[in-house]
């Protein structure tokens, strides 16, 4: 804390990361991360684009990243808004399109990063309590609002509402930015982007950190319609008008083409989840069904904290989330098989 601190900055809460540890050794199981790496088609294009035109900016409009989007999802590439990292299209989303008199909507239980970009834009919000079941009811949204924003599949739960729910939040709101949040799309959702189409009002944002593998390249990106499109630029270019490097946009380029990598690796990931599910499942635990790339699990006889401590001293990493509501709760990011079945056999050793 410092007298030279703005007002904004000792209001501030800032979001959490999961731990990056340094140490070698570790199943790392606790940030969504791929375990399978990315696209080798990507490390090729990033390694020939390391050369000498690294002295020169990067493609502020990444016009071939856009092009490249827009072809697999039959929009225009104006239609499409590329960021570093999906948290960077969120965090221009809620500067741009989510500011209103009225309070935005979203879960009590959801991606932690939301109240945070609230509090740093001065967004008035309201969290929207999941049921019993760990689910978001679309009926509950059906109030005043300024905008709404949900992940789906949501985060940390990882459970999906069908599109066709989706669509009906966003016909009950026709005068109001409705956010899809998909960066788990890919893993057993259905996206929301052929609904952009017919509905002016909606945004869907996704990234390339999951299924394809490149969380240590932030890109992320967003397609709505061009109006909404616009604002993002417009604060995008108020903030950074280079948010990709040169060697983002190749690899991210790269790894879109590949899709027999993609679809390879990320039915590999979701066929281990289902694994491991049942695996955990006959250990005891109650664990979510989940369309994302991790589980969210808990055991009636142990509390979260105890068993996160537990796996730690095991070499393992998962995330714990001391809240109300979910703190016996673990998110566990799927590994390879071999991974899990460490999990596995030290769950087993912790719970005898």
């Amino acid at each position: 804390m410092s007298r030279f601190w703005s007002p904004l900055v000792h209001s501030l809460t800032p979001y959490v990361a999961g731990e990056q540890p340094t140490m070698s050794g570790l199943i790392k199981l606790n940030t969504n991360e791929n375990p399978y790496g990315t696209s080798p088609r990507a490390l090729v294009a990033i390694a020939e684009a390391a050369n000498d035109t690294l002295r020169l900016y990067p493609d502020p409009t990444a016009l071939r990243l856009r092009e490249a989007i827009a072809a697999r999802y039959g929009r225009d590439p104006d239609d499409v808004f590329v960021g570093n990292g999906s948290d960077e299209v969120l965090a221009h989303t809620f500067h741009a399109l989510l500011n209103h008199d009225e309070p935005l909507l979203f879960p009590d239980i959801t991606y932690s990063f939301y109240p945070t970009y609230c509090r740093l834009y001065g967004i008035h919000f309201r969290t929207i309590p999941l049921d019993e079941n760990m689910q978001v009811r679309i009926e509950d949204y059906r109030q005043s609002c300024g905008a709404i924003i949900l992940a789906n599949p949501n985060a940390p739960t990882g459970i999906a509402r069908p599109l066709s729910e989706i669509e009906t939040l966003i016909r009950q709101h026709p005068d109001q930015v409705i956010v899809i949040d998909e960066a788990y799309v890919d893993f057993g959702g259905e996206s929301a982007i052929p609904l952009v189409t017919e509905y002016p009002n909606l945004v869907v944002v996704q990234t390339f950190s999951k299924s394809r593998g490149l969380a240590g390249l932030r890109v992320g990106f967003a397609v709505g319609q061009r109006p909404l499109i616009e604002a993002l630029e417009r604060v995008k270019d108020s903030f950074n008008s280079y948010p990709l490097d040169r060697l983002a946009l190749a690899g991210a380029i790269a790894s879109f083409e590949d899709e027999d990598w993609f679809q390879q690796h990320r039915d590999l990931i979701v066929a281990s989840r289902e694994r491991l599910t049942v695996a955990l499942q006959g250990l005891g635990f109650d664990v979510l069904e989940s369309s994302a790339n991790f589980l969210f699990a808990r055991h009636p006889e142990k509390s979260g904290a105890d068993l996160a401590a537990g796996l730690r001293d095991k070499a393992i990493l998962v995330r714990h989330f001391p809240m109300a509501r979910i703190e016996n709760y673990l998110r566990i990011t799927i590994g390879t098989d071999a991974e899990c079945d460490q999990l596995v056999a030290a769950f087993r050793q912790i719970l005898t």
